[in-house]
C-alpha cells in the first residue's frame, strides 16, 4: 500500500496535506488537553502560556525534525527550520502589517528581537564560515546544539522572571475546563497526529523532491515551512483584521527563537546536522528578518512595524523565493 502510494504523485500531494492536517491538529490537540490537565493540577494560565502553550505552537517543527533526523534527512530537518523562521518573519508579519500596523511591546524590543538576531547568527555562523562550538565542519553538531540549548534554558528564565516582574506585560488566556478524561484523550489522539502526520510529511516530501529533481531543501524551504506556519498567518491575519494585533510581533519572534534554540538545538544532539547547498542563503535570509523588524520598530515613534514595513517584508521573501528556485 506505502509503495503503491509513494509511486503516483497526486496521492503524494494527498499524503502530504493530510500530513500536514494532522500534524496542526495534533498540536492543537495536544496542547488543548496538556492545558487543561496543567488546570486540573493548579497551574496558573500564565504558566501553562508561558509553557504548554508556547511549547505547543513549535511541536509541528519539532515534530518534523525528529521524524527527518531519526530518517537521516538532515537538509529537511535544517530548512524545516530556517524555512519557518523566514515565512513567519517576511511572509506572517509581512501579511499582518498590511492590514494593520502591528505594535511591537517594549519585551519584544528589547530582548527578545535581539535574542532572535542572535539566534540566526549563531546559525550563520555555524554553517557560513565555521562553528565557534568547535565542530569539524560547517553546520551544527552535538555540541552546537547543547550550546543553542544551554541559550534557550536563559531565554526561558528570563522570560519567567520578566512574567513573575512585570505581570501586567503577560499575556494569559484562560484555559478551557474539561474532564480529565477528555483532556488524557486529546493528548494521545494530539500525539498520534503528530507522529502520523510527521512520518507522513517526511516521507511525501523526500519522494516528491525526488520525483520532481529538486532538493529535499527547496521543499522543507517551501511546502513543509509552509503548511507548518499556515495557522499562525491565520490568526495573525484575523487578529489584525480586528486590530488586536499588539501580541502578532512577540508570537512569531517567540516561535523563531523556540525553533533554533529549541527545536533545531534537540535535532542537532540527535543527528549533527551538516550544512547544505544554498543554506548560507537561506541562514542570511533568517537573520535579515530579524534585523528588518528590529529597525522597523525602532525608527518610529509608536513603534510598531507600519504597512509600509510590511510591503518591505513581502517584496524581500518574493525576491529571495524566486532566485531560490531559480538557482
Amino acid at each position: 500500500m506505502l509503495s503503491y502510494i509513494l509511486s503516483h504523485t497526486w496521492s503524494l500531494v494527498l499524503m502530504l496535506i493530510i500530513g500536514l492536517v494532522l500534524l496542526v491538529k495534533g498540536a492543537d490537540w495536544l496542547v488543548d488537553g496538556a492545558s487543561a490537565l496543567s488546570k486540573r493540577l493548579g497551574v496558573s494560565d500564565l504558566i501553562i502560556g508561558l509553557t504548554v502553550v508556547a511549547f505547543g505552537t513549535s511541536m509541528p517543527e519539532f515534530v518534523v525534525n525528529m521524524v527527518s533526523v531519526a530518517d537521516g534527512v538532515t537538509d529537511l530537518a535544517l530548512t524545516n527550520i530556517l524555512g519557518s523562521n523566514i515565512i513567519n518573519t517576511f511572509v506572517i508579519l509581512g501579511c499582518t502589517a498590511l492590514v494593520y500596523p502591528i505594535v511591537s511591546q517594549k519585551r519584544s524590543r528589547d530582548f527578545d528581537i535581539p535574542m532572535s538576531m542572535i539566534a540566526g547568527i549563531l546559525v550563520f555562523v555555524c554553517v557560513a564560515v565555521q562553528s565557534p562550538f568547535g565542530e569539524s565542519g560547517p553546520g551544527i553538531g552535538r555540541l552546537g546544539g547543547v550550546m543553542l540549548l544551554l541559550l534557550f534554558s536563559y531565554f526561558l528564565y528570563n522570560t519567567f522572571r520578566h512574567a513573575k516582574d512585570h505581570p501586567e506585560d503577560a499575556s494569559a488566556d484562560e484555559v478551557k475546563a474539561r474532564s480529565v478524561g477528555k483532556a488524557i484523550l486529546l493528548v494521545l489522539v494530539g500525539l498520534v497526529g503528530l507522529v502520523v502526520g510527521g512520518e507522513m510529511i517526511v516521507k511525501s516530501a523526500v519522494q516528491i523532491a525526488t520525483d520532481m529533481g529538486v532538493s529535499e531543501a527547496i521543499i522543507g524551504l517551501t511546502i513543509v515551512a509552509l503548511g507548518t506556519s499556515l495557522p499562525e498567518l491565520a490568526t495573525s491575519v484575523m487578529a489584525a483584521y480586528r486590530h488586536n494585533c499588539d501580541i502578532a510581533l512577540g508570537n512569531v519572534i517567540g516561535s523563531n527563537i523556540f525553533n533554533v534554540f529549541f527545536v533545531l538545538a534537540s535535532s542537532a544532539i540527535i543527528c549533527p546536522l551538516p550544512a547544505y547547498n544554498g543554506i548560507v542563503l537561506d541562514a542570511w535570509m533568517a537573520v535579515l528578518g530579524s534585523m528588518l523588524v528590529w529597525m522597523f520598530v525602532k525608527t518610529n515613534h509608536e513603534r510598531e512595524i507600519k504597512r509600509w514595513g510590511g510591503v518591505i517584508l513581502l517584496l524581500a521573501y518574493a525576491a529571495y523565493l524566486t532566485y531560490r528556485l531559480m538557482a
